[in-house]
């Protein structure tokens, strides 16, 4: 059989069991060892029969125990860099990349050049903040989480991405003593808690990750409340959030922040996914 016909007959089971037909690839990347432009490469070529055994083992897990192939094969790809993942965090999403992307952009617009302080609240694997600093050198980071758990897996993904990112264990800002920053970046947990989730997020990410109160705001709220201490006189607030949650956050940040310029972007797929907090003296152009 060949790679080709291989993955086709994956990818139908997977859809038969109502499981995601991209974990295939993914899967047997992992069992490969090759890169995606590899294993296009050998198409055409006969799977050999150790690589179907060693698939099928996990897969086999993947389709009947309800485990996400990310912890089953212990990473995931983020921005380009392979991270360790664990079901003690968050797999990180594809939206989250938009929102390390759009924070880059951000900073060359209005920092460009300059050193900042940047700091990562709830940062789960350490997906944004590693990114954040492995993407840019001027960026000084650190990063928070309440789970002594999650920051171990930060803190292997800093050692392994060779990132110089500094790690705090506490809920929120309680880490954060008298430290101010230029730019604080989140993504917190913010799923309402009566929302209905697929069983293969709900019954194995940390719902200490997912949930955020019975509006989906609890966190923000929390952040914003508290964030002006540690703010310098320039200061960029970034928050990914829920698709319908725009206006919401739009009201939050103008009620802490009544002088700030407020955005909100869209993801790839047009979805209210992200909104920017602009504190301080920021130059527009008109």
């Amino acid at each position: 059989m060949t790679y080709q016909k291989f993955i086709k007959l994956k990818q139908n089971e997977a859809i038969e069991n109502d499981k995601e037909e991209s974990a295939v690839v993914l899967l047997l990347e992992s069992v490969t060892k090759l890169e995606t432009y590899e294993l296009y490469l050998k198409m055409s070529e006969e799977i050999e029969e150790d690589i179907i055994n060693k698939f099928d083992e996990i897969f086999n897990k993947y389709l009947h125990e309800n485990k996400p192939i990310q912890y089953l094969i212990g990473y995931t790809t983020f921005y380009g860099y392979d991270f360790i993942v664990n079901d003690s965090v968050l797999i990180p999403r594809c939206e989250t990349e938009e929102l390390v992307e759009n924070v880059l952009y951000r900073y060359d617009e209005h920092f460009g050049g300059k050193i900042v302080d940047v700091c990562d609240l709830a940062t789960g694997s350490g997906c944004i903040a590693i990114s954040l600093a492995k993407e840019e050198k001027n960026m000084r980071v650190i990063a928070t989480d309440i789970s002594p758990e999650a920051l171990e897996v930060a803190r292997k993904n800093n050692e392994k991405m060779g990132a110089a990112v500094k790690f705090f264990e506490g809920d929120m800002l309680a880490p954060l003593g008298d430290m101010k920053f230029d730019i604080f970046v989140s993504n917190p947990p913010y799923i309402p808690e009566e929302e209905e989730v697929m069983s293969l997020v709900k019954d194995n990410e940390p719902n200490i990750a997912l949930f955020g109160g019975s509006d989906g705001m609890k966190f923000y709220k929390i952040i914003l409340s508290g964030l002006k201490p540690h703010l310098k006189e320039k200061a960029m607030i970034a928050f990914e959030h829920g698709y319908d949650k725009k206006d919401e956050m739009q009201k939050l940040a103008k009620f802490y922040f009544p002088k700030a310029k407020v955005e909100t972007l869209k993801d790839l797929e047009g979805k209210d996914r992200m909104t920017f907090i602009y504190v301080g003296d920021f130059k527009w152009e008109e």
